[in-house]
């Protein structure tokens, strides 16, 4: 049984075959709410589930299907953007989202994803450019939707959200890439990476180190390759002055790419916290 809420998370995010994304997510607030009841928020998504399904007969189509879960979603149950706080972290806390009904896409995604599914639709996230949508595949046809508002986006209106990420990338004219390529589905585990790094993000910008270690530690389960998700989860560990374990994070990051272009700055930092730790 797991003794930790990380260890916990490292067993939800183990295997790529059997990945509860939705309980992954719900159980990544327990960093800032340490008493979070996870079965209890999967039972409150649980329950809207069947009030939809309550809705449906044998002859109910998955077009209808999706056109109640709109409805349902957005306005009997009015989920939307928080344009208000939109960098609120707690538009990533996934029961918080479910009390204020406000959230971000990909948090609003997720939600999505789960009741989707539930009632028998095929829908996948998109990790598109600055905004996360959601696609389902119906008899007629695909269908892209943004998941903070429910409206069905044409390929003109995907290429117009997409042209200012292009151009900022300097992809465009002879190197301008294609729109199907951006709407690929996410894998759940590729999708529960950007949700923490969205949050990895804010409490970075607001300096709140102690949230940032216990994002960047699950960062660094849930993508145990990526060796910049360990160096820094060492950075974060140095901020707070757990000597050990940063100096052991950014040794593996030195070892591991000795080339990177930031080899420099970490080998001195490194110096620096080993010193410290001689001091102690």
């Amino acid at each position: 049984m797991p003794t930790t809420h990380l260890d916990y998370f490292s067993t939800l995010v183990a295997e790529d075959a059997h990945f509860p994304l939705t309980e992954a997510a719900i159980s990544v607030g327990q960093h800032a709410f340490p008493d979070l009841d996870v079965q209890a928020v999967m039972d409150e998504i649980d329950t809207m589930s069947v009030k939809l399904q309550q809705r449906f007969t044998p002859e109910t189509s998955h077009l209808q299907k999706l056109q109640h879960l709109k409805h349902f979603f957005f306005t009997e149950m009015g989920f939307g953007l928080n344009t208000n706080d939109y960098y609120d972290p707690e538009n990533s806390y996934v029961h918080s989202i479910l009390k204020s009904r406000r959230g971000i896409p990909i948090s609003l995604a997720i939600v999505i994803i789960e009741l989707g599914g539930q009632i028998g639709l095929n829908i996948k996230g998109i990790s598109f450019p600055n905004h996360f949508l959601v696609r389902i595949s119906l008899p007629q046809g695909e269908v892209v939707m943004d998941p903070t508002t429910g409206s069905s986006l044409s390929k003109n209106e995907l290429q117009a959200m997409l042209d200012p990420y292009l151009d900022a990338q300097g992809y465009r004219d002879e190197l301008s890439l294609p729109l199907s390529l951006f709407l690929r589905s996410s894998g759940p585990r590729e999708i529960l990476s950007r949700f923490l790094r969205n949050l990895k993000a804010i409490y970075s910008h607001e300096d709140r180190w102690e949230r940032l270690l216990s994002i960047q530690q699950r960062l660094a389960i849930l993508l145990p390759n990526e060796i910049e998700e360990i160096r820094d989860r060492g950075l974060a560990f140095a901020q707070l002055e757990y000597l050990r374990p940063a100096i052991a994070d950014l040794s593996k990051y030195i070892q591991t790419v000795p080339e990177a272009k930031d080899a420099p700055q970490i080998r001195e930092q490194l110096a620096e916290i080993e010193k410290n730790l001689k001091l102690h």
